[in-house]
C-alpha cells in the first residue's frame, strides 16, 4: 500500500527539515527495505509525533506489513501483554515518546538489535507460527492508553478509502498544509495524516499539542491551514480566547472524537467564518478507519447538533424498536454504518490476526440516532450509557444534554444514582444543579451528586477518561 501522493510533504518543525517528493518517497523505500530484512509477521510501533514514527509507518504500510500504532506512555506490563498475546515480529519506536516513556524490559523471545534506518528495534527470534492476513494493514487500540486488550483490524482498502473520502469532502489539496495537533496512534490523528498525505498535501509534524506555545510558533512560521481537534481541544481554546484573526493561514476547523456543545460549535464557526474559513463537524469511530460523515460547513448554523450525512462511498440506516433496519426519517435506533472503511474485525491475540473480513462492511455504531429527511445523521447518545435512579432507568448523555449550559460536564452512573461531575462549580451551585435535575426528571434530589472538579481528566487522544470518572464513585 503507498499512503503517500508524489506531491506530498512532511515538516519537522522541530529541525525545519522538509521531505518531499523524490527524497520523501526514497525515505519511505528505506524504510520498506529495512522491515524486508526482519522477520515476517506484525510490526508493532511506538508511535510518538515525530516524522521517523511517520516514515516508520508510512515504510510499513509500503511493504506489506501490518503495523499496529501504539501510545509510547503505554504502560510497559500493558505493552507486555500485548506482545505477549500477538506476538509481534519486531517492535520499533522504542525511542519514541519522550521523557518518562517507558518500553519496559525487552521480552526474553526478542532480540534487541540497532537498525540503520529503524533505530533501535526489538526482534523476534523465532517467527510467529500465526502471520497476520494479507489483506491487515493497520490495528489500533480501542481505547488509546487504557489498556483495552482488543485491537481494531484495519484492511489496506479501508485506510485508503476513508483517506480518499475525507480529502474529498474536506477538499484537502496540494496546497493544505495540517499540523499534527492530535496524537498519531489515536485513529483521528492517523487520519489527518493519512488524509493530507494520500491527497497530497503537507504534514506539518510538532510535538506537544494546541496548548503549547511552540505549537502556534510553528502553525505561524510553515502557515498552517488547518487545525484539528476533539472537543476538550475546542473548550480550552475556547477558554483562552483564542482566535482564528491571529493565525490567517488557518482557513478549515474540523472537530470529531466526541459531541462539542452546540454553542461551541457556533462560536468557532461564526470565528472562522469571519476569517473566510469554514468549520466542520464530523463523526467516526476507530472501527470505522475512522470516519464516518461530515456536516458540510454550509449547514451551519441551520443544522447545529447534526454530524452530517455519510462521507462518499458510505450510508446509513437505523435499527428501530422492532429490530428492522429502515433509512426513514425521524425514526429513533441505534445508527448501522456500511462502507469500505469498516474494519475487518477485532483481534484478541496473534490467532485473530489470520482473520479476513468478519464485518462484511456492515458496522452496529453502538449510537443512538436518526435520520433526517436529506439524510443528515442526529445523535442522541450511547446504548450502553445507562444509570438507574431508585431503580428508574434513565440516559446519561439526555442528562449531560440538559446541563450543557454549565460547561464541560460529564455524568456517570453510581449505586442507585448518578454523579455529575462538573468543572469550576462551588457547593451552592452544586446543590441547586440537584435541585434543577430532580425537578426536571421528576427524582428526589438525593439521587444526583454533583461534584465539582478542578478539571475533567483527559485521555492522551483528548478525550474525556470517563473510566477514571467512574472509578471515583
Amino acid at each position: 500500500m503507498n499512503l503517500i501522493a508524489p506531491s506530498a510533504r512532511l515538516i519537522d518543525a522541530a529541525t525545519g527539515e522538509i521531505l518531499a517528493g523524490a527524497e520523501l518517497s526514497a525515505a519511505v523505500d528505506r524504510t520498506a527495505e529495512a522491515y524486508a530484512a526482519l522477520p515476517p509477521g506484525v510490526v508493532f510501533a511506538r508511535a510518538g509525533t515525530s516524522v521517523p514514527t511517520v516514515l516508520r509507518y508510512a515504510g510499513a504500510l509500503r511493504a506489506g506489513r501490518a503495523v499496529a500504532l501504539l501510545d509510547p506512555a503505554l504502560d510497559p506490563a500493558v505493552l507486555a501483554d500485548f506482545i505477549g498475546r500477538f506476538e509481534p515480529a519486531v517492535v520499533v519506536g522504542l525511542a519514541e515518546g519522550g521523557a518518562g516513556a517507558d518500553s519496559g524490559e525487552r521480552p526474553k523471545s526478542y532480540q534487541q538489535v540497532d537498525d540503520e534506518v529503524l533505530g533501535p528495534v526489538w526482534r523476534r527470534e523465532v517467527p510467529p507460527a500465526d502471520q497476520p492476513h494479507p489483506e491487515l494493514a493497520v490495528l489500533l487500540a480501542t481505547s488509546g492508553s487504557t489498556g483495552d486488550p482488543k485491537f481494531v483490524r484495519l484492511s489496506s482498502s479501508a485506510v485508503s478509502s476513508n483517506a480518499a473520502a475525507i480529502a474529498e469532502a474536506l477538499a484537502i489539496g496540494p496546497d493544505e498544509i495540517a499540523p499534527t495537533s492530535l496524537p498519531l496512534y489515536y485513529s483521528f490523528g492517523m487520519s489527518v495524516l493519512n488524509s493530507h498525505l494520500a491527497a497530497g498535501a503537507t504534514v506539518l509534524v510538532i510535538d506537544g499539542g494546541v496548548l503549547a506555545r511552540e505549537f502556534w510558533q510553528a502553525v505561524q512560521t510553515y502557515g498552517a491551514t488547518s487545525l484539528a481537534g476533539v472537543p476538550y481541544n475546542y473548550e480550552m481554546l475556547h477558554r483562552i480566547r483564542w482566535s482564528p484573526a491571529k493565525y490567517p493561514s488557518i482557513r478549515t476547523l474540523t472537530q470529531a472524537g466526541g459531541k462539542l456543545r452546540d454553542e461551541m460549535i457556533l462560536a468557532f464557526h461564526e470565528k472562522i467564518s469571519a476569517a473566510g474559513g469554514r468549520f466542520h463537524v464530523m463523526w467516526g469511530c476507530t472501527e470505522a478507519g475512522p470516519r464516518m460523515s461530515t456536516l458540510p460547513a454550509d449547514a451551519l448554523p441551520a443544522r447545529v447538533g447534526s454530524v452530517g450525512p455519510a462521507l462518499a462511498g458510505g450510508s446509513f440506516s437505523v435499527v428501530n424498536a422492532e429490530g428492522a433496519e429502515t433509512a426513514a426519517p425521524g425514526v429513533i435506533g441505534e445508527l448501522v454504518y456500511r462502507g469500505p472503511n469498516v474494519m475487518m474485525g477485532y483481534a484478541e491475540n496473534s490467532a485473530d490476526l489470520t482473520r479476513g473480513d468478519d464485518q462484511g462492511g456492515v458496522l452496529r455504531t453502538g449510537d443512538l440516532g436518526h435520520l433526517d429527511e436529506d439524510g443528515f445523521v442526529w445523535l442522541r447518545g450511547r446504548i450502553k450509557r445507562f444509570g438507574k435512579i431508585f431503580g428508574i432507568r434513565v440516559n446519561l448523555h439526555d442528562i449531560e444534554e440538559m446541563l450543557r449550559d454549565q460547561g464541560p460536564v460529564v455524568v456517570v452512573s453510581g449505586p442507585d444514582k448518578v454523579v455529575v461531575f462538573v468543572e469550576g462549580i462551588d457547593e451552592n451551585a452544586a446543590r441547586d444543579l440537584a435541585g434543577r435535575l430532580a425537578e426536571r426528571l421528576k427524582l428526589h434530589r438525593s439521587g444526583f451528586d454533583v461534584r465539582t472538579i478542578e478539571r475533567l481528566p483527559q485521555l492522551p487522544n483528548g478525550k474525556i477518561d470517563y473510566r477514571s470518572l467512574e472509578a471515583q464513585v
